[in-house]
């Protein structure tokens, strides 16, 4: 997918005027929000009558809500839920004046209690039975709906920045905002391409540390979104030849890797401090150079998931691993 070149909305105008003044017929005016309506969204193989524009968003995770912020439609949100961490900084204003539905998901009843208009999740389980409810019924009482693409119950092979381009795009469509979604995947394209993002590690070997396992360390794979991060600040992931997203594996594993870099993904309810305490205090683990070193880099959990800020995750294993000693 690749963003058209956008014209800017004075140089339009100009032209236009021009063209009427030599007697030409204009050039047809940008379609303004009821214009762009009706309007049908197809995300995760289901296809979404958005009938005028949404003016009552409920976003149900916290991917949803900063992708709808970065689109500008904050104005129209009426409901969110489901944080992992904190909102980030550029988004808190905004963010703040939408009420809070629930901690995590709310009921159905709590949710239909703001006549949402559209209804946006990150993940499938936004729309199980005991939470959103079915896509097809929402859509049968007028309730648009749009689930990000790399949340469908169908997993995508591998995480890919083309799905998170492809969820602007859509969610710019069903909100009308598609000037901006265009602007923002040709921005996020453009800064993945720099070489100030993509020689940030250098070759170096990353062990990614992710939180969740039910014995030995949950981490990065070969096929997820931490794989797809390290790739892009030019790093070698340790486990990248482990299938699907996550792998659990052993520390005799880890300590066999003896990696340069360990990213550690922090949340509210896992801190990374306790994985670096447990890494230092370790027998083992502490005789990495890595752990010895000091050479731990800390992300929030909200920038390695789907979603506008997976960018800033990039950005930040980048900056990270160039202040390290």
């Amino acid at each position: 997918m690749r963003p058209s070149a956008l014209v800017p909305p004075l140089a339009l105008s100009v032209a236009a005027a021009f063209l009427t003044g030599c007697g030409t017929a204009p050039s047809t005016p940008a379609a303004s929000p009821s214009e762009r309506f009706p309007v049908s969204v197809t995300t995760c193989d289901f296809t979404t009558e958005v009938t005028a524009e949404p003016r009552r968003i409920v976003t149900m995770n916290q991917g949803a809500t900063e992708v709808a912020l970065a689109l500008g439609v904050a104005d129209r949100m009426v409901g969110t839920a489901y944080l992992d961490d904190a909102v980030a900084p550029r988004f808190q204003a905004d963010y703040a004046r939408i009420p809070v539905l629930a901690a995590k998901y709310p009921t159905q009843e709590k949710m239909l209690s703001v006549r949402p208009d559209l209804v946006y999740g990150s993940y499938n389980s936004a729309f199980s039975e005991k939470n959103a409810g079915d896509r097809a019924r929402l859509q049968g009482q007028g309730i648009a709906t749009l689930l990000a693409p790399a949340g469908c119950a169908k997993k995508p092979e591998r995480a890919s920045w083309d799905l998170i381009w492809d969820e602007l795009t859509a969610a710019g469509k069903a909100f009308g905002t598609e000037d901006a979604a265009a602007k923002l995947v040709a921005a996020q394209k453009d800064e993945l391409g720099s070489a100030a993002l993509k020689g940030a590690a250098r070759g170096q070997r990353i062990f990614w540390w992710d939180y969740g396992a039910q014995s030995g360390l949950n981490v990065g794979a070969g096929k997820g979104t931490p794989q797809l991060l390290i790739e892009s600040v030019g790093g070698v992931n340790v486990f990248a030849h482990l299938p699907g997203n996550w792998a659990e594996v052993s520390l005799e594993n880890v300590v066999g890797t003896n990696p340069d870099v360990i990213v550690v993904a922090d949340t509210a309810g896992h801190p990374a401090q306790d994985r670096i305490d447990q890494a230092r205090k370790d027998p083992a683990l502490s005789q990495l150079r890595a752990v010895r070193e000091n050479r731990f880099v800390v992300i929030p959990f909200s920038e390695t998931t789907s979603g506008v800020r997976l960018l800033d995750g990039a950005r930040r294993v980048a900056d990270g691993i160039r202040a390290l000693p």
